[in-house]
């Protein structure tokens, strides 16, 4: 038969679990204490409010303070206090929440209260071995109660003649935990973990200069700002206002660009503020730039979930009370009240830039630099966010001149929509490097964008995809002539017979210099006789997917291929058509002769192919002949290859023409460019 009971648990193994295991870092102890101490206080102004508790709820704070000589920490409070009954049910039993109980009872009328768990007390453990607590409850004729426990399970408990209200407690610390009996440490944790918690917290006096030293004042130094600014109402608050809260948490930076003030309370409650900072040309994705608070009370910098990858570019704090959290407080839990935050917070930056793109153009454009890649990496990232992004986003030319996608799209689509309908984007990456392409194209009548952005590629590709039924293509200037990159018709047919084309192909291939990772193709088009006779291209989807294996890892064998260019010849050049003339009469008689040996090798092996038409297979006799006819026609060709590469070697002009072209695209480098700069200077002679 089955049988049901109840899992029991020891205190004597729970105990050293909870001490050591329960925190993710022993500092937070701290934390746990002074929030419950402000949960103390915020009891009290509720109990004030409900008309329960008569007296005077001014000067409520927490106190801490150190001994060394003791070698002891207090955390002080004039809160509601405990009886010995409260004592008993919410120290004495382990995860038992005072908080709970109390927003269960006031939960119309309750203070932020901090504690949800009723296990933040016994963090004191982790750096204490001894902790006490004094404490006078608030209600009429109550008895002050002292509570002492030296981390184990058995704990003593009596009447004590505190004879304030409130609640006391003293951490006798371990030898090992010293640290925390420096003002300077709990200084600095205070301002971590309290820095704006709704109650003032008190932690020694403020000081001034005095006779050449800093000596103490009677005034107290209270840590914390018990209205931080995402408190406040928007229309409260001025631009001075939001710069002096960011420089407050991020000291040392610039101005932000501009900011979102968060403040909903449907469906559920969040506020914040989060700035756009300075973005430099890099993708530095730091997930410790933004802060979270739950009632104001410092949770984590890790907001993985409540705040997309993508958004991790941002700055600023986020407060909500409805973002689960783990039993230490540490992390976060993930549901669907995250999910819900997360596609709010998207919605209002997106909201917000929209609105800054719509009604203050010019400080959009001015700023549009610095939060270019913060918006490409949104768009790339978020499919709800591109929908956005898609109305703001801003393309900029290479005149410095702005404008948004559908604008852009109207002031190109006359000049560069090609035969097929596409409309072409013209982009260059390098003002100076691409200049010449530049200046043919805008010559032309066509405009240029610069893409010089570390997401630009990403970014393009994403642009042509979201715009298919636009027939939209980017193709950088460079990346063929430019009759080829918005053709307007079919006929470009280069100027050459293929006879010409033959010797023109092998003659400039064969003297194109070795140059590093990269391989190049000769290839011709009819351009302008104004033009310049050899131009160099890069076909825009290799490149593009070179640029790419950057981004995306599976794609990382692209990344190890050679660059691959086209060496294009003007056929309509008189220089380059000068050249090949020159070439064809002084090969005539040699080519003649080993053209003539090709055709007829070439007629033998198509003859030998012909004799298996029906698919059955040659004779071994035949098959031999094949092969021998086959070996003898790439040994002509060679031969023709060798005639043509030795009268190239000696054609100056090939050479020049060559290295001019490789020269205007940075690629003439080392010994290659010292030959030609000799032979520019004997060619002046």
């Amino acid at each position: 038969m089955p049988t049901k009971g109840t899992i029991g648990v020891t205190t004597n193994n729970i105990f050293p679990v909870i001490k050591k295991f329960l925190y993710s870092d022993h500092e937070i102890f701290l934390r746990e204490l002074v929030s419950n101490a402000v949960d103390a206080t915020q009891k009290l102004k509720t109990l004030a409010g409900a008309g329960e508790f008569k007296g005077s709820t001014e000067g409520l704070c927490v106190n801490i303070s150190v001994d060394k000589e003791a070698g002891t920490l207090t955390v002080s409070d004039s809160g509601i206090g405990m009886t010995a009954e409260e004592i008993d049910k919410y120290i004495n039993q382990i995860a038992f929440s005072g908080a709970e109980e109390f927003l269960a009872k006031y939960k119309d009328t309750a203070n932020a209260i901090i504690g949800h768990f009723g296990l933040g007390f016994y963090s004191a453990f982790m750096v204490a071995k001894k902790v006490e607590i004094r404490t006078l409850s608030w209600q009429d004729g109550a008895q002050a109660v002292q509570w002492t426990c030296d981390g184990s399970p058995e704990f003593e408990m009596g009447d004590c003649d505190k004879s304030e209200r409130g609640t006391d407690i003293i951490l006798t610390l371990d030898e090992d935990e010293k640290e925390f009996l420096e003002p300077a440490r709990i200084e600095g944790l205070l301002r971590k973990y309290c820095r704006f918690l709704p109650v003032p917290i008190v932690f020694g006096k403020e000081q001034e200069w005095k006779d050449g030293k800093y000596v103490d004042t009677d005034r107290d130094k209270v840590i914390n700002d018990i209205e931080p600014l995402w408190s406040r109402m928007p229309a409260d608050l001025k631009d001075e206002d939001y710069l002096k809260f960011y420089h407050a948490i991020e000291p040392g930076q610039d101005d932000p660009l501009f900011w979102i003030h968060l403040n909903v309370d449907y469906p559920f409650t969040l506020t914040g503020i989060l700035y756009f900072p300075k973005i430099k040309n890099n993708l530095d994705i730091r997930k410790d730039r933004i802060q979270l608070y739950c009632n104001q009370v410092y949770v984590t910098d890790s907001v993985e979930g409540v705040v997309p990858d993508w958004l991790m570019l941002l700055q600023g704090v986020i407060d909500s009370p409805d973002i689960p959290l783990n039993v230490s407080r540490s992390y976060l839990q993930s549901d669907r009240a995250v999910k819900k935050i997360s596609t709010y917070i998207t919605k209002k930056v997106a909201a917000r830039l929209e609105e800054i793109a719509k009604n203050q153009p010019e400080e959009f454009e001015k700023k549009w630099n610095d939060i270019k890649i913060f918006i490409e990496y949104g768009m790339l990232s978020d499919d709800k966010f591109c929908e956005s992004g898609l109305k703001f986003a801003l393309l900029e030319n290479t005149d410095g001149k702005f404008f948004k996608l559908e604008d852009y799209r109207n002031l190109i689509k006359g000049e560069q929509t090609d035969k097929d309908g596409n409309l072409i984007c013209l982009y260059a990456t390098d003002k100076e490097a691409q200049y010449a392409y530049i200046k043919a194209a805008t010559d032309h009548g066509y405009d240029v964008l610069m893409m010089n952005g570390e997401l630009d590629v990403p970014f393009m590709d994403m642009l042509e995809q979201k715009q298919q039924d636009a027939k939209m293509r980017f193709l950088r200037v460079d990346s063929d002539v430019l009759e080829n990159l918005i053709p307007k018709q079919d006929d470009n047919t280069p100027q050459f017979t293929p006879e010409q084309q033959d010797i023109a192909r092998s003659l400039f291939q064969s003297q194109i210099p070795p140059v590093e990772k990269a391989e190049f193709m000769v290839s011709f088009a009819a351009m302008s006789p104004d033009d310049k006779p050899l131009v160099i291209t890069q076909a825009e989807y290799m490149r593009r997917m070179k640029d790419m294996a950057r981004f995306q890892p599976g794609m990382s064998f692209y990344g190890e291929m050679p660059d691959m260019y086209s060496l294009v010849l003007n056929t309509k050049h008189p220089l380059v058509q000068k050249i090949v003339d020159l070439a064809e009469k002084a090969l005539d008689a040699d080519l003649k002769l080993v053209n003539e040996q090709i055709n007829a090798t070439q007629h033998v092996v198509d003859a030998i192919r012909d004799l298996d038409k029906d698919g059955k297979g040659l004779p071994e006799d035949k098959k031999k002949e094949l092969e021998d006819n086959r070996k003898h026609l790439d040994e002509l060709r060679k031969q023709r290859e060798n005639l043509i590469t030795a009268y190239g070697a000696g054609e100056s002009r090939v050479h020049q023409l060559i290295d001019i072209a490789l020269l205007s695209n940075n690629m003439l480098k080392g010994e290659g460019l010292e030959r030609f700069l000799k032979r520019s200077i004997g060619m002046l002679k």
